[in-house]
């Protein structure tokens, strides 16, 4: 039992783990997907290509965090009512 569980935990790390990426890699990533486009490096077509990438990364993690809620505080709002004094 306690090595189904061992072996559980070690494939759910390493499936977590397998889809980080060092800046490196996206760098490189990026890069060849440039070139797949046509673009050849040290050009300014090739450099607005890589910043066009990284623009539309970071707008789809905008898109992502306005829908979620885990991390917006919970404000539980309770008016206090005081009736007058007759």
């Amino acid at each position: 039992m306690v090595m189904r569980i061992r072996i559980a935990l070690v494939l759910a790390c390493t499936t977590l783990l397998a889809g980080c990426v060092s800046s490196e890699e996206q760098r490189a990533r990026d890069e060849e997907k440039c070139r797949s486009y046509g673009f050849t490096k040290r050009n300014d077509a090739f450099a607005e290509c890589l910043q066009r990438i990284e623009l539309d990364r970071r707008a789809e993690f905008r898109r992502r965090s306005e829908f979620d809620d885990w991390d917006r505080p919970f404000v539980v709002y309770r008016p206090i009512v005081v009736a007058p004094s007759p």
